[in-house]
Formats: structure tokens, C-alpha cells, sequence
């Protein structure tokens, strides 16, 4: 069954449980859902549990044992699926905003993530939950993206602020800055190199940033989810991990496949989808693109109509011709 209420976020499992795909949900009716993907695209429902408010974030552990979820009740839960059991594991002082899991802050060390409307970014340690965490970073505004890849953390608050990380040295900013993007930051995704980091935002535009100085002279911006005059949100930027380009999917249903060393689009989905796109994501391998499918409250609640606001998630299978990197014209 699909989800009854708005899609918050989804996340594919990890490689570690290759050749199988699962996908998890979370929803603003407290649930968080997971199905098996078959080779043939049906899905099977695996589990569901629930938390005592809307849940905003979902990750998976690296060996793909363990699920995270957290959202406005404050609190994170780590659910095992094959048991059915989940503990609470995280806490703070407003709604988690993203989590993620990383084994990056110490070698080995099993570590949770997660960043808040608290205005903090917390550490915890997942073997042996407390209820205290390991370490805690103070942020100058409400957390409202952050992603993380190997060692590097990007975080983006209210205000437009981002903040570059270095995991193995959690609690001061490798670098701080004011986004490129005028206004309110929706999404932020790391490249696969690690050397830089997309971000999107409510005024249908994408910028591309480096972390490191010496590469700042090849950031830029470009318009997208616009359509004549009427600007849309971007809420999703994911990168295909295989061939480091990347799509973009926003509130005017729409989803776009994109390479940055080229800056051009490699695919545009022919037709979008009635409503907004909330979350989307490649799975382990980037043969299949998921995108969820909800009001998104962008236009306010005039124009949410319960009859027609559907919310479902779609699978749709990658080609390489629709991802891949092409080649630069021969120069004449």
C-alpha cells in the first residue's frame, strides 16, 4: 500500500545488501515503511514502524542491518527489520531535520548523525545507545539540509548559511560561507568525489561548489524547475555515483538528469508528474531512480485538495544513455 500522508523522505539500501533493493519511507503520519523491490518492480511491504510525530529523515546503516529515522517528536530510532525491534537512539531539542549514518568520526566506530531545527548537529554512538551524545556542534541557524559522503559533511541552515565539515575533526568548520543562491536553501547533496557539494533552493536554481579554495573558480549557478514565468522549488538533488552526474527533481513534478563538467542536461523526464516531487534518490548501483510523490505545501493550504492529493513513490529504471557523461562535440 502506498503511504496515507505526505512523503517526507526515502532512502534505497545500501550496496552491502546487493543484489537486493529495498526502500524506505518516512511520513507526516508518524510512519516509516519498508518494501523489498523485485527484479520485476513489484514491491513487498517488509515492515513499518512509528514515531509520536511526523518523521522528516531516513537512513540506512553501511551493512544495511539497520534503519534511522527521526522527525518532529525529536527523536531518533534505529529499527532492525529483520527482528521487527526498534530503540529510540537520538534526541534533541526540536524536530530532526536529516540524519545520516557514517563510520568516518572514528575508524570503525558506528555513528549516527544528526542535524536539527536546534540550530545544533549532534554525534551519537549507535552500539551502545546512552542517550548522550559523543559530540555536538552548535550551527548559527535551524538545520534545513546536510549531507555526507567518506569524511566530508555539508550542512545549509536558515539565513543561507553552509557549513563544510571534516567528520574526523567534527566540531569546528573546515569552512564557512553564505550560499551562492539567494534565497531559502530546500536541498544539499555531496558530490562522489567529495571535492564539492550541489545545492538547491526555493527559487528554481542549483548551485555547484567546491570545498576546496584553489577550486572555487569553477562554481556556478543555473536556473531549473521553472516554467514561463512560474519559479518552483528544487527539493531533491541526488548524484549517480558511477558516472558523477546528477538529477534534480522539484514541485513542479518534474525531474531532470544533469552533468556538471559539461553543465548541460543529459534528460529531461517527458512528462512530469501532477504534484510535487518531495524526495528522490538512486539506489546502490544507480540502475533504478526513486522519486516520492506528495503535496508539498509550496502553494499553501488553498490549494492542497485532499481528493486529488495522491501520495505514492515511483521506480523508474536508469539508462545509461539517459546518466551517462556525453562527449564533447569534436572541435572543428
Amino acid at each position: 500500500d502506498p503511504p496515507n500522508d505526505g512523503i517526507s523522505s526515502i532512502a534505497f539500501s545500501p550496496a552491502a545488501l546487493a543484489p537486493k533493493n529495498f526502500l524506505v519511507a518516512g511520513t507526516w503520519d508518524n510512519e516509516v515503511r519498508c518494501w523489498e523491490i523485485q527484479a520485476s518492480g513489484q514491491t513487498t511491504a517488509v515492515g513499518m514502524i512509528k514515531h509520536d510525530g511526523p518523521v522528516l529523515a531516513v537512513a540506512w546503516s553501511q551493512d544495511g542491518q539497520a534503519i534511522f529515522s527521526g522527525g518532529c517528536d525529536k527523536t531518533a530510532k534505529m529499527w532492525s527489520p529483520s527482528t521487527n525491534q526498534s530503540v529510540p537512539v537520538a534526541q534533541h531539542d526540536a524536530p530532526i531535520r536529516h540524519l545520516f549514518y557514517t563510520d568516518q568520526l572514528t575508524p570503525g566506530a558506528a555513528t549516527l548523525v544528526t542535524g536539527s531545527w536546534d540550530k545544533t548537529i549532534k554525534y551519537w554512538d549507535i552500539r551502545a545507545p546512552t542517550g548522550t551524545p559523543m559530540g555536538q556542534v552548535p550551527l548559527p541557524e535551524r538545520l534545513y539540509a546536510m549531507d555526507t559522503r567518506g569524511p566530508l559533511l555539508v550542512a545549509a541552515t536558515a539565513e543561507r548559511h553552509i557549513l563544510v565539515y571534516d567528520i574526523r575533526k567534527p566540531t569546528t568548520p573546515f569552512k564557512q560561507k553564505p550560499s551562492q543562491l539567494k534565497y531559502q536553501i530546500r536541498c544539499v547533496a555531496t558530490f562522489p568525489d567529495q571535492t564539492g557539494f550541489a545545492v538547491g533552493s526555493v527559487e528554481g536554481r542549483v548551485s555547484l561548489d567546491y570545498v576546496q579554495p584553489n577550486d572555487e573558480s569553477r562554481q556556478f549557478a543555473f536556473k531549473c524547475h521553472r516554467e514561463n514565468d512560474t519559479i518552483y522549488a528544487v527539493n531533491a538533488i541526488k548524484f549517480h555515483d558511477g558516472f558523477g552526474t546528477f538529477a534534480t527533481a522539484g514541485s513542479d513534478g518534474g525531474i531532470s538528469f544533469w552533468d556538471k563538467e559539461s553543465k548541460q542536461r543529459l534528460h529531461k523526464f517527458p512528462v512530469a508528474v501532477p504534484q510535487p516531487i518531495t524526495s528522490a534518490t538512486f539506489n546502490h548501483d544507480g540502475s533504478i531512480f526513486g522519486y516520492a510523490v506528495s503535496y508539498d505545501w509550496s502553494k499553501g493550504a488553498e490549494n492542497h485538495n485532499p481528493a486529488t492529493a495522491k501520495n505514492y513513490i515511483l521506480l523508474h529504471g536508469v539508462k545509461e544513455t539517459e546518466i551517462k557523461p556525453k562527449k564533447p562535440a569534436p572541435k572543428r
